[in-house]
């Protein structure tokens, strides 16, 4: 059986490395698990041309919108999400999940945030992996969020799954003067963007108790640096990954995610 992360660009993924690991570990010793090259434009055509024998695919940026529109079936948090970053396969065709909420939350949980009620939180950024961190952060109690991006109508997407998730909502532009006070008055900080994007005001965001760090490579980004340099909590990409691939191996499988091969796998190439 196939399974692969498609993504452009992909050749840095990490995710090779869990699921070979989970497949070895739960027997599967003739699954494959590949990094493929795949524009947001391109996904389409390339699952029409998958065969019988591919279980699901991985999806990261930039598409993981399309990737919810293309599948026949959808989960709950997917759709309020408006993203998916996982495609399984199904008798009829494909069943889109986001596993990303998993990925945050758990990754959250890492570092003994486990209750965000009554919080105020602040996303950064308003590409395919913020309305998921929204999602997650809901799921943990917070109950109000500010969305920190380039523009209003960029973030419109994000703005609207917040208060579907039923959060109260604000924005607050990248280049707003509060932002120090913005990111110091909130329990949790989830950044979304690319580690250049951030660079500028990171140490703004720095001001933040907990700050998890969607990317992974490069590290330590610039605001991760910050914040450690801030004497906060700062949570890597890494983390995130490792959460999220869980739920991924389950659903490819249908068996038990081996959690300590996983994370052994990972923590072999940190």
């Amino acid at each position: 059986m196939r399974a692969a992360v498609l993504g452009s660009p992909v050749g840095h993924s990490k995710s090779p490395l869990l699921h070979r690991a989970a497949y070895r570990a739960l027997g599967l010793a003739d699954w494959t698990y590949d990094r493929i090259e795949c524009t947001a434009e391109q996904l389409p055509g390339m699952l029409d041309g998958f065969g019988p024998e591919w279980v699901g695919v991985s999806v990261t940026m930039p598409g993981k919108v399309v990737a919810l529109a293309y599948a026949d079936e959808r989960t709950e948090r997917a759709v309020l999400a408006g993203s998916a970053n996982t495609l399984v396969r199904t008798a009829s065709g494909w069943r889109a999940d986001c596993t990303d909420v998993d990925g945050i939350v758990g990754a959250l949980r890492g570092v003994g945030v486990v209750d965000l009620s009554g919080s105020t939180v602040t996303v950064v950024g308003a590409g395919g992996t913020s309305r998921p961190a929204v999602v997650a952060l809901a799921g943990l109690g917070a109950a109000a969020v500010t969305v920190v991006a380039r523009s209003a109508d960029r973030a419109a997407d994000t703005l609207a799954c917040a208060d579907a998730a039923g959060l109260r909502v604000e924005f607050a532009h990248m280049s707003d003067p509060r932002l120090p006070t913005i990111a110091g008055a909130s329990a949790v900080l989830v950044s979304t963007v690319p580690a250049v994007g951030a660079a500028d005001i990171a140490p703004a965001l720095a001001h933040a108790p907990v700050v998890l760090d969607a990317i992974y490579d490069p590290w330590p980004t610039p605001l991760a640096s910050a914040v450690e340099a801030a004497g906060g909590i700062v949570v890597s990409g890494l983390s995130m990954l490792l959460e999220q691939a869980y739920g991924q191996v389950e659903q490819f499988t249908g068996k038990p995610a081996p959690r300590a091969v996983m994370r052994a796998a990972l923590t072999d190439v940190r």
